[in-house]
C-alpha cells in the first residue's frame, strides 16, 4: 500500500460517484454547520451593538431577532424555490446569470467565493479563540493551531464527501442536541420561574429618544450573521442522493427550523436570565446562558466543547460550497477549467486546496484575530442573496407560473431586506475592514471576466471547419547539437526517418572550436548537413533563433520548421541538477517566441 493510498484512500471509479452523494442526515452537518454555528454568536452581536447605548436597550433584541427569523423564513422559502428552478445547482450564481445577465451572475459567484473564504478564516479563528480561552497558554500559538485545523479539513475533504461527512456529522449533531436541550431547559425555567430565569421578558412598544434607528439597524445587520451559510444547500443540489431536489428541500427546511428555534430561543433566554455581553470577550453570551441554565457542571462544559467544535467545523460548509460553485463556474468558463476536474476520490481537489491556501493567508495576515476578520464577513453572502432574490422576481414575472405573484412578492421583500443589510454593513463596517471586500470584489470580477474572454478567444481560434480539407506541408528539421554522442545519433536517426530535410546546428564559442567540430562531423558523415555558428557572446539560444528566422524567411509557408532536441534523461532527480538544462531552456524560449514545432527525443541513462 503506497503512502498516497494510505493518506487519501483508494481511487474511486466514476461509477461510484452515486455512493459519494449525500443523504439528508449527512448533508445537514456538511452543508449547514456554517449557518448553525452562527447562532453561537448571533445574539451576542445584537447585544453588543445595543450595549453602546445602555442595558435598557437589550429588550429590543427580541424584535430584532424576530425580524431576523422572518428574514430566515423568507430566505428558506426563496432557496427552496431556487432548488426547484435550478436543480443543477449553482444557487445564487445560476439565478443571477440566467435572469440578470452573465455579468451579474459572475458578481454573485465572486461574492460567494469571497464569503466562503472568509467563513473558513472566521470560523477557524473563532474556534481557536474558544480553545485559547480555556487554555491561555496556547494564545501564542493561535495561527499555527488555526492552520493545523484548516489543513486537517483540507485533508478530510480530499478524501471525499462520504468520509468527511462521517467524521464531521457527530460534532454537528452534538451541538444541535446541546442547543435544543439548552433552549428547552431555559424556556422551562422561564415559564416556571425556576432558577435564575425570573426576569420578565417584554417586547418594547416605543423607542426611547437615546436609542437611534441607526443603532437598531447596526444591531440588526450584526445579528444577520445568523443567516450566513443558508445558500450552501442550493449550490449543492446535484450532490444529494436521489431524489436530489426533495432531499435538498427537506434539508433546507430542517435547517430553517433549527435556526429559528435555537437563535430565537437563545435570544429569549438572554433576556430571561438578564445576560449582559462581556465587552472584553472573555465570556460569550451563549456560555453565560448555559451557565445559568445548567450551572458550571459537566453539561456546561459539554456545551462549550460542542460550541468550539461547531465553530471550527463551520468552515467545512465552505469546503463543500466553494469547490462545487467553482466547478460550476469553471464549466461556464468563468473560472480556470481545472476547477471542474474531480480527483481520484471524486472530490474537486483544486477548489479544496485553493480554499485552504486562501484562508491560510487570511489567518496569517490577520494573525488569527476573529474581531479583525468579522467586519469583512457577510457582505458577499448578502450581496448574493440580493441578486438571487431580484433574479427570482424577474423569473416569476416573466414566466407567470402558478401563484407567481405570491412568489414574486416574497422574493421582492427578501431583495429589499438583504440589499438593506448590504448597505448597512458597507457603511457601518467600512472603516473596520469592509473596504477590503468592497475593493477586492470588483477586481476579482474583472479577473474572471478576463478569464472568460480568454476562453472565448481560444475557442474562436481553435474552431474547425469540418468540411475543409486538411492542409499538409513538408517539414525541415533543425537539430541543435552540442557534440557527437549517442543522444545526437538517435535523434538524427529519428529525424531522417521522418524527412530527408534535416540540418544539424552547432554553436561554437571560438573559431578553433568551430573548426574542430566541422572536422569531426565530416569524418563521421551521418548524411546530414551541419551549420556551425561562432557566438562571440557565448550564448546558444540567440544564434539558434536567428537561424530559425532565416529558415522561415527562406521556406515561408511551404515547409514547416521543426526543432528536434536531443536530451538525455537521468535516472535520479538530483542528477539533473548537475547538467545545464539547455534543452529545457531552448524549448521554453521557442514556445514563447517562434511558431515552430518543438519536440524532444529522449535518451534514458542507466545510472
Amino acid at each position: 500500500m503506497t503512502f498516497k493510498r494510505l493518506l487519501f484512500g483508494r481511487p474511486l471509479k466514476s461509477e461510484e460517484a452515486e455512493g459519494e452523494k449525500m443523504p439528508i442526515w449527512k448533508a445537514l452537518p456538511i452543508l449547514s454547520s456554517d449557518a448553525l454555528s452562527s447562532v453561537a454568536y448571533g445574539t451576542e452581536m445584537i447585544l453588543l451593538e445595543l450595549a453602546t447605548v445602555g442595558a435598557f436597550a437589550f429588550s429590543f433584541s427580541l424584535p430584532i431577532a424576530a425580524a431576523i427569523i422572518l428574514l430566515i423564513t423568507i430566505l428558506i422559502i426563496s432557496y427552496r424555490q431556487v432548488i426547484d428552478a435550478y436543480p443543477q445547482g449553482g444557487g445564487a450564481y445560476m439565478v443571477a446569470k440566467e435572469n440578470l445577465g452573465v455579468m451579474w451572475g459572475r458578481l454573485a459567484g465572486v461574492s460567494l467565493l469571497i464569503d466562503y473564504t472568509l467563513t473558513v478564516a472566521v470560523s477557524v479563528s473563532a474556534g481557536v479563540l474558544a480553545i485559547t480561552s480555556a487554555f491561555p497558554a496556547l494564545a501564542q500559538w493561535i495561527v499555527p493551531i488555526g492552520l493545523l485545523f484548516t489543513w486537517f479539513m483540507v485533508w478530510m475533504n480530499l478524501r471525499g464527501t462520504s468520509e468527511s461527512g462521517n467524521v464531521f456529522a457527530l460534532p454537528t449533531y452534538l451541538f444541535i442536541f446541546c442547543m435544543i436541550a439548552l433552549v428547552g431547559k431555559g424556556l422551562f425555567d422561564w415559564a416556571t420561574g425556576a432558577g435564575s430565569a425570573a426576569y420578565r421578558v417584554s417586547i418594547p412598544t416605543e423607542i426611547p429618544a437615546s436609542l437611534t434607528w441607526f443603532v437598531l439597524l447596526k444591531a440588526f445587520s450584526s445579528g444577520c450573521s445568523a443567516v450566513t451559510g443558508i445558500e450552501a444547500i442550493s449550490n449543492a443540489v446535484p450532490h444529494f442522493r436521489n431524489p436530489a431536489q426533495r432531499n435538498a428541500k427537506r434539508t433546507m427546511l430542517t435547517l430553517g427550523a433549527l435556526l429559528a428555534v435555537i437563535f430565537g430561543g437563545v435570544t429569549i433566554l438572554s433576556q430571561a436570565y438578564s445576560i449582559q455581553p462581556d465587552p472584553t470577550g472573555t465570556k460569550t453570551v451563549l456560555s453565560m446562558v448555559a451557565a445559568d441554565a445548567f450551572g458550571r457542571g459537566v453539561f456546561f462544559y459539554i456545551i462549550q466543547f460542542a460550541t468550539m467544535l461547531i465553530l471550527i467545523l463551520a468552515a467545512n460548509t465552505s469546503f463543500n460550497g466553494f469547490p462545487i460553485l467553482a466547478s460550476i463556474m469553471a464549466q461556464d468558463k468563468n473560472m480556470p477549467r481545472m476547477f471542474s476536474n474531480r480527483g481520484e476520490r471524486l472530490a474537486f481537489n483544486y477548489g479544496i486546496i485553493t480554499l485552504g491556501v486562501l484562508s491560510s493567508i487570511l489567518l496569517i495576515v490577520f494573525r488569527g484575530r476573529t474581531e479583525a476578520l468579522i467586519p469583512l464577513y457577510a457582505i458577499g453572502v448578502f450581496l448574493s442573496f440580493t441578486m438571487a432574490q431580484i433574479g427570482l422576481v424577474l423569473k416569476w414575472s416573466r414566466e407567470k407560473s402558478q401563484k407567481w405573484k405570491r412568489k414574486a412578492f416574497i422574493n421582492g421583500v427578501g431583495a429589499v431586506v438583504t440589499f438593506f443589510v448590504v448597505i448597512i454593513f458597507s457603511i457601518t463596517k467600512f472603516q473596520e475592514g469592509a473596504w477590503i471586500v468592497i475593493i477586492i470584489t470588483p477586481l476579482l470580477l474583472l479577473l474572471i471576466t478576463q478569464i472568460n474572454h480568454h476562453y472565448q478567444n481560444v475557442a474562436k481560434q481553435l474552431k474547425v471547419d469540418l468540411t475543409a480539407p486538411i492542409e499538409t506541408a513538408d517539414t525541415v528539421i533543425i537539430i541543435p547539437v552540442a557534440g557527437i554522442h549517442k543522444v545526437v545519433v538517435s535523434t538524427i536517426a529519428f529525424a531522417k526517418s521522418l524527412t530527408p530535410n534535416v540540418v544539424a546546428f552547432y554553436v561554437a564559442f571560438s573559431p578553433e572550436d568551430a573548426k574542430k567540430m566541422e572536422e569531426k562531423w565530416e569524418k563521421w558523415n551521418p548524411g546530414v548537413r551541419l551549420v556551425v555558428v561562432v557566438s562571440r557572446y557565448r550564448t546558444v539560444i540567440k544564434p539558434l533563433i536567428e537561424f530559425i528566422g532565416r529558415a522561415e524567411n527562406r521556406y515561408g509557408k511551404k515547409m514547416k520548421i521543426t526543432v528536434l532536441l536531443p536530451e538525455f534523461i537521468t535516472r535520479k532527480w538530483w542528477h539533473r541538477l548537475l547538467h545545464n538544462q539547455s534543452a529545457f531552456r531552448i524549448r521554453a524560449i521557442l514556445f514563447a517566441r517562434k511558431d515552430v514545432v518543438v519536440a524532444t527525443v529522449p535518451f534514458r541513462l542507466n545510472d
